[in-house]
């Protein structure tokens, strides 16, 4: 099975029915200083968006005043809170009455970087346990189809799949809605295996899978390497020592279209939404997704 596209743009494959239905409802990530680069994001995106905020080394001010801009626009922000750089349960429960301020009611809880902790969290568990977010109507949590040595140094899984049963365990005694949201990944395969492996394993949260929007090769390497992508990093390395390969801009079609064939056979499989990393530009990732049939806003099947 092939894993790109690196067909150029004027030659993509058009959008077929099962690709259309799987794109729907999509979310999408932005960074406070790339939002500022947006003049409206009603030019950009369909209303009614789910769009997460990363928050890497942004002040607590520029989260929230982000947050606020975007749910003005007429879309749904849900912030990162990651476990180690929240210095203390005050902080935590600060950062969420601000954005309850502003009309947030929706967060992704991770652990973030291990070498970046700053306070007493280590754990996107240890923040659920505080009971901080009562009140908020959906809680998103990390998902790793090709596992994380920052949890399991000794290249297993055996820690992330244990922290999946627990968060799986824990939504089933909250009101929020849950669902476990990915890392970018790049082969269809062994996602298909990864969630059904969830669900055999009794795991009970939807995924929203991660996907890398357009971008070119060199700029999709470096964030691979940034954020820790496991065994796609080499494949994606192989491709960058093909020169022709190098100068083609990557897009998502072939994956994307392998996990909608495969939903659309097996209606019960476990991937609810698509979400996208916009490495090579919001803009860019928008205009792709619209070209294949792509329509957002939340379905009514998972709406919060």
């Amino acid at each position: 099975m092939a894993l790109f596209n690196f067909r150029r743009k004027e030659e993509s494959a058009p959008a077929t029915g099962s690709l259309e239905a799987f794109l729907k409802g999509y979310s999408i990530e932005v960074m406070p200083r790339t939002a500022e680069k947006v003049e409206s994001f009603r030019d950009i995106l369909p209303a009614g968006t789910r769009v997460y905020i990363a928050h890497i080394e942004t002040p607590i001010e520029d989260m929230v005043a982000t947050a606020a801009r975007i749910k003005r626009e007429g879309y749904e922000p849900m912030p990162h809170f990651p476990a180690r750089i929240i210095k203390d349960k005050a902080t935590l429960f600060d950062w969420v009455a601000r954005y309850k301020d502003v009309g947030v009611r929706q967060g992704l809880i991770l652990a973030g970087n291990p070498a970046a902790q700053v306070g007493d969290f280590a754990s996107s568990m240890e923040l659920l346990e505080t009971g901080a977010f009562t009140g908020f109507e959906r809680l998103h949590v990390a998902g790793h189809p090709e596992g994380n040595r920052d949890i399991d140094p000794d290249g297993s899984d055996r820690m992330v799949m244990e922290a999946a049963r627990w968060k799986s365990a824990f939504a089933e005694r909250t009101d929020a809605r849950m669902a476990m949201t990915t890392q970018f990944c790049f082969e269809a395969q062994p996602v298909i295996d990864w969630v059904n492996r969830l669900q055999a394993e009794g795991i009970k949260l939807p995924v929203h899978i991660g996907i890398a929007g357009p971008a070119k090769l060199q700029t999709l390497i470096k964030f691979a390497i940034a954020c820790g992508v496991g065994p796609s990093l080499r494949v994606l390395q192989k491709r960058a020592m093909d020169v022709t390969k190098l100068l083609l801009p990557y897009e998502p079609t072939e994956i994307l279209q392998d996990l909608a064939a495969h939903k659309a056979a097996n209606p019960g499989f476990g991937i609810e939404q698509v979400h996208f990393f916009p490495l090579g530009g919001i803009r860019t990732n928008a205009q792709w997704v619209t070209e294949h049939g792509g329509a957002s806003g939340v379905p009514a099947s998972v709406s919060a």
